[in-house]
């Protein structure tokens, strides 16, 4: 009789991966304060992706298995009695929920080009202008950027796509997001996600659907290789 065939694997893939660096670190028997081997060397031994990876290992720092040192490296932590627990998901993976939001997104401003109104324009704008002066005082900017891409998703008319932009939007508040954003997210960084909202805005104000699309597909192209440290991906 065959054995019963096990269950697949439904979790997150960053919880995947990171359940296999726990089995390198215990099949090698490193101790605490051991340094993993470098992500590139890593990612093939494991046979995953850069991003995934560091996906992986963030979700591991969380959970106290290992520490990243910037500039340094990756090292191991005392081994804690649930050291060797799966490991739990602590938010949606960074990499797929931009991937979501360009799907989205796109959709959604292709629609907003053809509806948009001088006075909606004008709350486009507005969000614009807001963004502009908490860079110039070193403030962040991620409530009127979320603001910038909600006014986009009401020019649709449809409370569906305004509700599954913003809460997709929302999903970088999670513990993974946001300690990537602690990492990747800097003054530079908001300068150029200001300059690709200006291109969104005059393409919505030229009612030109295709320069749009393009604009906005690059702006979350540009943002998803600033805060993944993945290549931007030509496809978006």
């Amino acid at each position: 009789m065959l054995p019963p065939a096990k269950p697949a694997d439904t979790r997150r893939l960053y919880q995947q991966i990171a359940d296999q660096i726990r089995a390198f670190i215990r099949n090698g028997n490193l101790p605490s304060g051991a340094r993993l081997p470098p992500e590139r060397e890593l990612a093939l031994q494991l046979g995953v992706s850069r991003p995934s990876l560091r996906e992986a290992l963030i979700a591991l720092e969380i959970d106290g298995r290992i520490e990243i040192r910037m500039g340094s490296g990756v090292y191991v932590c005392a081994a804690q009695d649930t050291s060797e627990r799966e490991t739990p998901a602590v938010g949606e993976s960074p990499s797929e929920m931009m991937q979501a939001r360009a799907m989205l997104e796109g959709s959604v401003v292709t629609l907003a080009s053809a509806r948009v109104t001088s006075h909606q324009l004008d709350r486009v704008k507005s969000c614009l202008e807001d963004m502009r002066q908490d860079g110039l005082h070193g403030r962040m900017q991620i409530e009127n950027d979320r603001r910038f891409h909600l006014t986009i998703a009401e020019m649709t008319g449809n409370s569906v796509l305004v509700r599954l932009v913003g809460e997709l939007f929302d999903g970088r508040h999670s513990p993974i997001s946001s300690r990537m954003s602690a990492r990747t997210e800097d003054s530079q960084a908001w300068k150029a996600a200001f300059v690709e909202h200006e291109a969104i805005y005059r393409a919505l104000e030229a009612r030109d659907p295709q320069a749009a699309v393009a604009a906005m597909l690059h702006h979350l192209s540009a943002s998803h290789a600033r805060w993944t440290g993945e290549a931007p991906a030509s496809a978006l």
